[in-house]
C-alpha cells in the first residue's frame, strides 16, 4: 500500500457521520499512518489514532442522553456554545478516558488544523509526548469564532481550524501522501456561501487580528475551491472521498436521536463502501493484521 492518508472534514455535531464511518473501519482493522483532521475532524481522528472505536460517539451522543454540552445554559456558564472543559479535560481525563499511551506509541502522523488568529493561516499542529498540549491543540482545532474563546497554543491565539483549511487536502498531497481517502460531513455538490453575520461580529469582536477577519471573509471562497478540487481528484481516481447520503444536520444538534441516526447512517455507508475504499488504497487485511498485532 502507497503512503496513504485519512483527511477528515469538521462540521461541528455533523462530525458524528465520520464518527460511524471510522468505527467501522477500526473494527476492520483499516488504520492509515498518516491522519489530518479539523475541528470536529480533529477528534475524531485522535480517538482514530488512539484506537478506541466507540469513543467519540460516547462523547458526542451518549452523553447528550445524561447532560447535554452544548446550547445557551453552555455560553452563559462557559462563554462557549460548547462546554469545552468538559469534553477537553473530564472527559479525556476522568468520564471517558482517552488512551495516550497508544496514541503517543501509534507511530502515525497526526496532524490537527488550528488558524492562527496573528496570521490568518493554518497551523498544522502535532504532538507526542504531552497530554496537555494534545488536548489544547484539540481544543483550539474546535474552538468556533464567536461563540468559542480563542486558545493559547505555544502562547499563539487560535481559533477553529476550518476558518483557514477546512478540509486539509492540499497538506496531505504537500506531505506526499498518494493515497487519500477524505471523509466529508455535507452532501456531494455542497458550496458554501459568505457568512456575512459571522464577518460582521468578527469584525467587532476580533479588530486586533485583521488576518483572522481577512481568513474568515475568504472562507466561502478557498472552501468551495477545496471541493473543486476534491470532485477533480475523484474523478480522476486520484482521492476516495466520503459524504453523507442523506440530508445533513446543523452543526449544534443536540438531539441525541437524530445524532444517533447520522452516525448510524455513517456506519452503515463505511460497509457498503469497505470494499472499494480497500480496494482504491492496495489495503491487505493479512498484512494490515500482523502489523496490528506486532504493535500490540
Amino acid at each position: 500500500m502507497s503512503k496513504a492518508g485519512m483527511i477528515l472534514e469538521g462540521g461541528g455535531t455533523r462530525g458524528v457521520f465520520t464518527a460511524g464511518v471510522l468505527d467501522y473501519f477500526m473494527e476492520q482493522g483499516l488504520y492509515l499512518p498518516y491522519v489530518i483532521g479539523v475541528s470536529a475532524g480533529a477528534c475524531n481522528a485522535v480517538d482514530y489514532v488512539s484506537r478506541q472505536p466507540g469513543r467519540t460517539k460516547m462523547c458526542t451522543i451518549d452523553f447528550l442522553e445524561a447532560g447535554s454540552y452544548v446550547g445557551l445554559k453552555s455560553l452563559i456558564q462557559t462563554h462557549s456554545l460548547f462546554n469545552m472543559d468538559l469534553i477537553f479535560d473530564v472527559f479525556p481525563n476522568r468520564l471517558i478516558p482517552f488512551d495516550y499511551d497508544t496514541y503517543f506509541s501509534s507511530g502515525a502522523t497526526c496532524i490537527l488544523t488550528a488558524t492562527n488568529c496573528l496570521t490568518g493561516r493554518a497551523a498544522y499542529l502535532t504532538e507526542d509526548s504531552s497530554r496537555e498540549r494534545l488536548m489544547a491543540i484539540c481544543r483550539a482545532s474546535s474552538s468556533l469564532p464567536v461563540i468559542s474563546q480563542m486558545v493559547k497554543v505555544d502562547g499563539i491565539p487560535m481559533l477553529d481550524g476550518g476558518l483557514a483549511d477546512s478540509v486539509p487536502i492540499r497538506k496531505a498531497l504537500h506531505d506526499g501522501v498518494k493515497k487519500n481517502v477524505v471523509i466529508l460531513t455535507r452532501q456531494e455538490g455542497y458550496r458554501k456561501l459568505p457568512a456575512k453575520k459571522t464577518l460582521r461580529m468578527a469584525r467587532i469582536m476580533y479588530s486586533k487580528y485583521p488576518n483572522l477577519i481577512k481568513a474568515i471573509k475568504y472562507r466561502a471562497y478557498y472552501y468551495n475551491k477545496t471541493m473543486e478540487l476534491l470532485e477533480d481528484l475523484e474523478s480522476r481516481g486520484e482521492g476516495a472521498v466520503i459524504r453523507p447520503q442523506i440530508p445533513v444536520l446543523k452543526n449544534t444538534e443536540d438531539r441525541p436521536e437524530v445524532l444517533t441516526e447520522f452516525y448510524n447512517h455513517g456506519y452503515e455507508y463505511a460497509k457498503d463502501i469497505f470494499e472499494k475504499t480497500a480496494s482504491y488504497l492496495r489495503w491487505d487485511p493479512k498484512e494490515a493484521e500482523k502489523k496490528n498485532t506486532s504493535a500490540s
